[in-house]
């Protein structure tokens, strides 16, 4: 078993990547935008206009990667409507001669909204025809995917093999990596909801992307930030009103400035800690602004594309003088 070195410098999370090659675990941003993306299909308005004009860069659906550069292999944590770019870019952080498929250890899915799974169909025959890709669902996302065309066509061939996610039980992955999945109450539809834990033996992180209010979770979020390094939490929308035209409590989510006020009596160590993610394309954080100034001068941050989170680094090994 490699010796562990807790990570207190090593550039700081976040940061844009550096694809340089080293013996270490990471966590990569692939994707920030609800799950309709930015622009969003037929929005016009000001919060999109930009994009079409292109004057503004264009946001992917949200989705984390893991990098494990020991083993050489990465994993996904949901299958976008972006899982084509998402895929190549998390590839990239491998050496050259490990940019496979094959390398792909597996894909963690949250729920069965259309912008955390339907990436799957890039796996199907009328793409990649790929081979056994793993992918973690709970029961009745698992159950979803088996009785469902045309998502039951990757399983039957043999495209992706389904494993079992159980709320609390985790998953043990290489190099003592660990995924536990965490019952949130959210529109369940058709499946349940998570979010993740993923811990590795120096640092762990806690992803949220969609919940409904935190208050109606069975645990308190202030103290589940505090047992962790980093956390990605949903911020889907930053006001009431963002959706004149549609009933926003059938949609529900915690906005921005109620999860900040959650948290307003901790330390700024405990702020820096979340991450907001998951920005609807009216949300004013989606861009640099007033909206976003204010965030970061209550002390908390926002996630962009690209971002790294160091969390393990195995340690260089100074052999001994003659």
């Amino acid at each position: 078993m490699l010796p562990v070195l807790l990570l207190l410098a090593c550039g700081q999370p976040g940061e844009h990547r550096n694809k340089a090659q080293e013996a270490g675990i990471s966590l990569v941003v692939l994707g920030i935008a609800q799950d309709g993306g930015y622009p969003q299909a037929g929005c016009e308005k000001a919060c999109c206009r930009p994009v079409w004009e292109g004057r503004q860069q264009p946001r992917r659906v949200v989705s984390l990667g893991l990098v494990d550069n020991i083993s050489n292999h990465v994993y996904l944590f949901d299958a976008t409507p972006n899982f084509r770019s998402q895929l190549h870019d998390l590839l990239g952080y491998l050496p050259a001669g490990q940019r496979s498929v094959q390398n792909l250890g597996g894909i963690f899915l949250t729920h069965a909204h259309t912008g955390h799974y339907t990436g799957l169909m890039h796996l199907g025959r009328e793409a990649m025809g790929a081979h056994g890709v793993a992918v973690y669902a709970m029961p009745r996302m698992l159950a979803f995917l088996q009785n469902n065309g045309p998502w039951n066509q990757l399983v039957t061939l043999q495209n992706i093999a389904l494993q079992p996610l159980r709320a609390g039980s985790s998953v043990h992955l290489p190099n003592n990596i660990t995924v536990t999945p965490i019952l949130v109450p959210h529109r369940d539809e058709y499946s349940e909801t998570v979010g993740f834990h993923i811990r590795t033996p120096a640092k762990s992180v806690l992803f949220i992307p969609d919940i409904d209010k935190w208050q109606k979770w069975q645990h308190n979020i202030v103290e589940e930030v505090k047992k962790v390094d980093y956390a990605l939490l949903d911020a889907t929308f930053y006001s009431e009103g963002e959706l004149p035209n549609r009933n926003m409590k059938e949609i529900p989510h915690p906005f921005v400035p109620e999860t900040m006020q959650l948290f307003e009596n901790q330390p700024d160590s405990v702020k820096r800690k979340i991450y907001f993610i998951h920005f609807n394309h009216t949300n004013p954080l989606m861009l640099d602004g007033p909206a976003t100034t204010l965030v970061r001068q209550k002390g908390f941050n926002l996630a962009r594309e690209d971002q790294q989170f160091k969390i393990y680094k195995t340690p260089v090994i100074k052999k001994n003088r003659q």
